[in-house]
């Protein structure tokens, strides 16, 4: 935090309001958020105003403009310490399917079985951003940086069969796409990002 002195005591810093809440920006790929934000910058002739700046940061981040980012941040709170401690009961498949991640949530192995297969691919899912385009370059370093046995295309491809992801017709961009959890997968999903420490 950068504080600066007043050298003239009778100079008063104007009253600010307190923010109404504290949101909390994840970023998935800080070297891709890097380029993104760049690319922003790079466009304005001048300084960005400080609502200009949010909307670039957000945007570069894959959240939207920051109103939207509010809007979402505020109709889905992050889970309080307390909620994500309470033990969640799921099925025996989604048990084994966190069973295939490690305890920093990274996808161990490719399960054998189908409908564990299925869970698992909730948990590489999860981490993609709504409402923005990636590169398969980019598809590719989401899922290596949530999974330790080096093979992205095929987990891309059963991400991409599954319905998790969408892609063009040439495979250039892709996309995520909305998806139910079902309560079994919920429990699922909520042990897993008590293992990644997300809310």
């Amino acid at each position: 935090m950068i504080s600066a002195a007043s050298t003239n005591d009778t100079v008063r810093a104007p009253k600010k309001r307190p923010p109404a809440a504290i949101h909390s920006l994840a970023i998935d790929d800080l070297s891709q958020f890097a380029k993104a934000l760049r690319t922003s910058l790079s466009t304005i002739a001048t300084a960005p105003t400080h609502l200009q700046l949010l909307n670039l940061i957000t945007k570069a981040a894959g959240r939207g403009n920051y109103q939207a980012f509010l809007a979402n941040a505020t109709a889905a709170p992050p889970l309080t310490a307390a909620k994500a401690a309470v033990p969640v009961a799921m099925s025996a498949h989604a048990a084994k399917a966190l069973a295939q991640f490690d305890d920093e949530g990274r996808l161990m192995r490719w399960p054998n079985k189908f409908a564990v297969q299925r869970i698992a691919l909730w948990g590489l899912w999860m981490p993609f951003a709504m409402h923005r385009k990636y590169t398969e370059r980019e598809v590719n370093a989401v899922l290596n940086t949530w999974h330790l046995f080096g093979d992205q295309a095929t987990l891309r491809r059963e991400l991409v069969e599954m319905k998790f992801l969408a892609r063009t017709p040439d495979c250039r961009e892709y996309w995520k796409l909305v998806a139910r959890p079902d309560e079994d997968v919920k429990a699922f999903l909520t042990a897993l990002r008590a293992k990644r420490g997300v809310g």
